[in-house]
């Protein structure tokens, strides 16, 4: 049974009541003799804030207080050591987050007492080139998102796959997605909704001028590479938090990560129940 001592919290700066349930989390913990590292409200979800930094390093349980893109910034702070996370939803989807506050301390006292899964995500490991030389390296949850920038016009790129020629696209832009990812922008470019358990990355385009450019699956074992060919300078996008321009003849890399998200879950919650309360399926029927 793992035991969890030293307890990070992560929090959404904006969420409403935020210091009141922050404390009423610290006092719980330290009650229960557990140490308690916190961020700081006043900084953006950046991993170059000590806070942050001391929890990357000492943390063996992660709590998150907050809502999809909080834990989209957890997944990345802990990345390297893979500690479990706890989501608690303070936001508005919450595909991510397994509970809501109220039910925290009842949570902690399963984890503590080990009864909880451990659901393994796939991550993504990013570089970016310009001229053979990485300008860029990054790693997402979600996705990787190569698209147009501030001028409305297509993108042209060409993709390839293990090195090998998949296609020149001309397009708004092109979504590379984990399982996890598959819900989030990729679902709103007509993307198929993957079970998170699987190991594949999905290549998904974004409004492309031939229709016959369609989602594609690959395994996880292949390394993905989109150049930009167009002159107009674009945008790659990590997990939509982080990004960096690029322009023409730049390389966006991108395979599987050799780490794991690992998210707290509890017996008894299907993912199909995920789905259907998140996304309101059959709403509405008789």
């Amino acid at each position: 049974m793992a035991i969890f001592q030293t307890i990070g919290i992560l929090r959404k700066p904006s969420a409403p009541n935020l210091r009141q349930r922050v404390e009423q989390v610290q006092d719980w913990l330290r009650i229960h003799q557990k140490t308690v590292l916190l961020d700081s409200t006043d900084m953006p979800l950046s991993p170059t804030c000590p806070e942050r930094q001391n929890i990357a390093k000492h943390a063996d349980l992660l709590i998150v207080l907050g809502g999809d893109g909080t834990m989209l910034s957890g997944a990345r702070l802990v990345e390297q050591r893979s500690i479990p996370i706890l989501g608690v939803n303070m936001g508005g989807l919450g595909f991510l987050t397994e509970i809501n506050f109220d039910d925290l301390p009842g949570a902690l006292d399963k984890i503590f007492a080990g009864e909880f899964q451990l659901d393994a995500r796939l991550m993504l490991t990013v570089h970016i080139r310009r001229d053979d030389r990485v300008i860029g390296t990054y790693s997402a949850l979600n996705d990787v998102v190569v698209s147009k920038g501030h001028l409305a016009r297509m993108i042209g790129t060409t993709i390839s796959v293990n090195s090998a020629f998949m296609t020149n696209m001309q397009s708004d832009g092109l979504i590379v997605a984990t399982p996890t990812g598959s819900t989030a922008y990729s679902l709103s470019a007509n993307g198929p909704i993957l079970d998170p358990s699987l190991e594949a990355l999905l290549i998904n385009p974004i409004c492309p001028h031939t229709l016959s450019h369609r989602p594609f699956l690959a395994p996880n074992n292949v390394a993905i590479s989109i150049k930009l060919t167009s002159q107009d300078d674009a945008m790659a996008t990590i997990d939509g938090q982080e990004r960096t321009e690029i322009i023409t003849g730049d390389i966006v890399d991108i395979q599987a990560s050799e780490h794991r998200t690992h998210l707290i879950r509890f017996p008894g919650r299907s993912y199909f129940e995920v789905l259907r309360t998140k996304l309101k399926w059959g709403d509405g029927l008789v």
